[in-house]
């Protein structure tokens, strides 16, 4: 019976819903504008692993190498199109 229990699944669950209490309070605590941006961020990040790595089953298949190649090649392309457009748009380099 042990082993159909998913306390894989119950855990990440769980730091799921501590990552979002994490992320609500910066709404209701009082502090500077970079902090409460850098704790969204990085809080941001680990629940995009935590639903990849364990939710979406990421880590399980044969092919793992070329899931996590093209999830880091998405990400390349993601920040060299947001930096590009800042670059341009913002920044005024063109």
């Amino acid at each position: 019976m042990k082993e159909l229990f998913p306390a894989k699944q119950v855990n990440g669950f769980v730091f799921s819903l501590v990552l979002t209490v994490i992320a609500i309070s910066v709404y209701f605590v009082d502090m500077s504008y970079e902090i409460g941006l850098t704790i969204l961020l990085v809080t941001a990040f680990i629940q995009a692993g935590v639903q990849l790595i364990i939710f979406m089953h990421a880590g399980e298949s044969k092919d793992k190498g070329s899931i996590y190649t093209s999830l880091f090649y998405a990400i390349f392309i993601a920040l060299v199109t947001i930096f590009g457009s800042l670059l341009a748009m913002v920044w005024g380099y063109m």
